[in-house]
């Protein structure tokens, strides 16, 4: 426990350079398109009242993300997070992004909202959206509200990605699956109501790569990739 301890203090002090680098963290709900994102890189959310406690000071890393896993595909990072962050008009797609999907299911649990086509199929027609419009703006506000770190890494698509390398052992490094707490969630933790068990275990808005052990090398590669962040999105 101790290694994994001090694993995350140097993971955050990494966090804190980043943030340095871009010129501080971001919510989407401020976020356009019209800012010039990289082309492709992994982000890190944070959430109000989500703060360390094993491992210093300050917010805890509750999400982290990336995009293009897959050989062949275009999608770039501004996509991706509007995927998450929803329209202008405050609704959304959780049929498309799976992290508005997860915590509009929390928000329903917690409030006794009914939604009974949230979550089913890969497409709905109108109607349907039209009956899940309520929930989409409530996701819409609660990720919106989310800060954000990214890292540009403009490697190619593919599950073999440098990408997916700092998703897959960010998130192994992070969660609390099956061994004990560091930096836990707060009791008032939206993900307490998540219906997927690897999320309320973890204490991340993740599932994948929660039960994995980060890669030996993983900090000293994550270090390196910051000390190249430039300092403009």
């Amino acid at each position: 426990m101790a290694g994994r301890r001090d694993d995350l203090v140097r993971f955050y002090g990494i966090l804190a350079t980043l943030e340095t680098r871009i010129g501080g963290a971001r919510s989407l709900s401020a976020c356009a398109g019209r800012t010039d994102w990289p082309q492709r890189g992994v982000y890190f959310f944070r959430e109000t009242g989500e703060s360390r406690s094993d491992t210093g000071s300050g917010p805890r890393i509750v999400r982290v993300g990336t995009h293009a896993l897959k050989a062949g595909s275009g999608t770039r990072l501004w996509t991706r997070l509007a995927q998450h962050k929803g329209q202008g008009t405050g609704g959304g797609n959780h049929r498309g992004s799976i992290f508005r999907l997860i915590v509009g299911a929390a928000l329903a649990r917690r409030h006794g909202y009914d939604f009974p086509t949230w979550g089913r199929g890969n497409t709905a027609s109108s109607d349907i959206r039209k009956t899940e419009l309520a929930l989409e703006k409530e996701v819409s506000t609660v990720i919106g509200n989310m800060p954000f770190l990214w890292v540009a890494i403009d490697d190619d698509a593919g599950p073999d990605s440098l990408r997916g390398y700092v998703e897959r052992n960010a998130i192994a490094l992070l969660s609390n699956f099956e061994r004990p707490a560091l930096d836990p969630p707060s009791k008032g933790w939206l993900g307490h109501q998540s219906d997927r068990g690897r999320v309320r275990a973890s204490g991340l808005w993740n599932q994948n790569h929660v039960d994995e052990t980060c890669a030996s090398d993983f900090l000293e590669r994550f270090e390196a990739l910051v000390a190249a962040a430039g300092s403009k999105t």
